[in-house]
């Protein structure tokens, strides 16, 4: 799925026109990458949890030369899934039959 599907969705759901319904959905994007910048949480309930973690620094290697590189201390998105999200069986999109 790409934005624009998100986009079409916003519209088939709501009725807004194609501008308002992008509008609407390049806010929310916006709003969640200020969040993860700032190293704020976001949780959304059902889906899940974006949290910003540091990486360690660490030694690696070039794999042309084999020599040893520092790589460098930094930040990385993770995301943890939310109950609802965890329990899809990932073919098709529903729960699983109990």
């Amino acid at each position: 799925m790409i934005k624009q599907d998100i986009v079409h969705h916003v519209i088939e759901r709501t009725g807004l026109p194609r501008t308002k319904a992008e509008a609407a959905v390049d806010t929310v994007f916006e709003g969640l990458k200020q969040a993860l910048a700032s190293g704020e949480r976001i949780e959304l309930r059902g889906f899940g949890v974006f949290s910003v973690r540091a990486r360690k620094t660490g030694i690696g290697r070039n794999p042309r030369t084999g020599t040893e590189v520092s790589i460098t201390p930094g930040k990385a998105v993770r995301f943890k899934p939310g109950k609802d999200l965890h329990a899809l069986d990932g073919k098709n999109g529903t729960a699983p039959a109990e």
